[in-house]
């Protein structure tokens, strides 16, 4: 037998109608706020993510699907999207697009980590950017965004953390500060941290390992030492958000992963997870766009990890995504398949989910069929209904059915104006 490969997983239904659904309120939700989809390749040149996502970071040092192509050209399947948008930014000249520019995306990303509840080497991300804005409005916009989103989700749990990360040029002061305080401490670091010491000492700060969590509870806070412009832009977004009625938590260590990252960083814990699990992440990045080679376009953006999110989704969003019983169509006899499929055909474009009996079953066979399917009704179409143009449909749950002419059919169940209709 051909197993999938280690870290990826088949999404079967009806699991998959909850992807779709999410999906489906994501465009919803971005559109209504102006955003449009851009649509990105899975794969990209290396070089896209260690000049954007950054050398020193465990992701590009320790979890990228990385290929040589026939050419000897590397290539990565993409571990984030933030990158191929800045990319996909400079390479088409969407710079001469009006600003601020706002996009959204959501896919297949692939990270080699060690696997988890809700975590999976192939995994999906819903992403949205805002580019041009500089201000703490566009902060505010962002988070009110991902807010509604979550909203509409039925979600009313999720914590929201946010943290200022100061500027680049306050980075290095910072190193400074953060190796003094750890220095006495450096011996029991994690063999992880002891590589991130020299090549990305902020990473100690994002260290998942308790005794290292333990030993930075102990150090100055980035926002401490970030310029008073920064601190006033993370100040004024918190205030906003407030006025919003959006609380967030301020979370003093936090810094995300990614390099490019500086001033607001933000992400959303889910208490049924756990603190250490992540379901969406984000923040500001103005020199990233710069960096690969464009002009200075400041931006802010957030991906969603769309399989924890579906796995976390309150039972009464499950129940309503799911809530929807098909029509199923029996048709007995000769000649009647072609009838059913014409009428599934009507069904499907008045917006009704419908199934059509297609291998044969008899009648007692077809209705067992249609109560696996919990079908909320069946239409029978027998040599008797259709020698008059007719359609019996039953309701599955009271067993009440009548006649009805065929061609009223698929309007009378998308409009329920039907007797017993429920």
């Amino acid at each position: 037998m051909i197993r999938r490969v280690k870290g990826t997983r088949d999404i079967l239904p009806p699991e998959s109608r909850l992807w779709v659904a999410v999906e489906a309120e994501a465009h919803r939700i971005f559109s209504g706020f102006g955003y449009d989809e851009i649509r990105l390749p899975v794969m990209e040149p290396t070089e896209l993510f260690v000049r954007s996502v950054g050398e020193g970071t465990d992701i590009v040092s320790k979890e990228m699907y990385t290929f040589s192509d026939r050419k000897g050209r590397s290539l990565t399947l993409r571990p984030e999207g933030t990158a191929g948008v800045a990319r996909a930014y400079i390479e088409n000249g969407l710079g001469q697009r009006p600003h601020p520019l706002r996009l959204s995306y959501m896919g297949p990303m692939f990270r080699y980590e060690k696997m988890q509840r809700g975590r999976y080497r192939q995994f999906s991300q819903i992403g949205l950017e805002l580019l041009g804005a500089a201000t703490p409005e566009a902060d505010v916009e962002v988070l009110l965004v991902l807010h509604t989103f979550l909203a509409a989700l039925g979600f009313d749990d999720l914590v929201i953390v946010l943290n200022n990360l100061g500027d680049p040029e306050d980075r290095e002061r910072y190193i400074e500060v953060l190796k003094g305080e750890l220095t006495p401490h450096r011996e029991r670091l994690c063999r992880d941290c002891q590589r991130r010491w020299d090549e990305n000492p902020l990473r100690i700060l994002d260290c998942k390992v308790p005794s290292c969590r333990e030993i930075v509870e102990g150090t100055t806070p980035v926002g401490e030492v970030a310029s008073p412009e920064s601190q006033t832009h993370v100040a004024a977004v918190e205030e906003q958000l407030s006025a919003l009625g959006i609380a967030v938590r301020r979370a003093p260590r936090l810094v995300r992963g990614l390099d490019y990252y500086l001033r607001t960083v933000f992400e959303v814990i889910s208490p049924e997870l756990g603190e250490n699990t992540v379901i969406c992440g984000g923040g500001r990045y103005d020199r990233l766009i710069s960096d690969l080679g464009g002009s200075q376009v400041p931006g802010i953006g957030f991906a969603i990890g769309e399989d924890r999110l579906v796995e976390v989704l309150p039972e009464s969003t499950r129940e309503r995504f799911l809530g929807e019983r098909p029509v199923a169509v029996l048709p007995v006899g000769g000649g009647a398949a072609t009838v059913a499929l014409d009428l599934a055909r009507k069904l499907a474009l008045a917006g009704v989910r419908a199934e059509v009996e297609v291998t044969g079953r008899s009648l007692k066979a077809g209705l067992k069929w249609a109560g696996k399917l919990h079908a909320r009704w069946v239409v029978i179409l027998g040599e008797d209904e259709l020698a008059v143009a007719q359609a019996t449909v039953r309701h599955m749950d009271t067993g009440e059915q009548e006649r009805m002419a065929l061609d009223s059919v698929a309007r009378r169940l998308a409009g329920g104006t039907e007797a017993g209709v429920d």
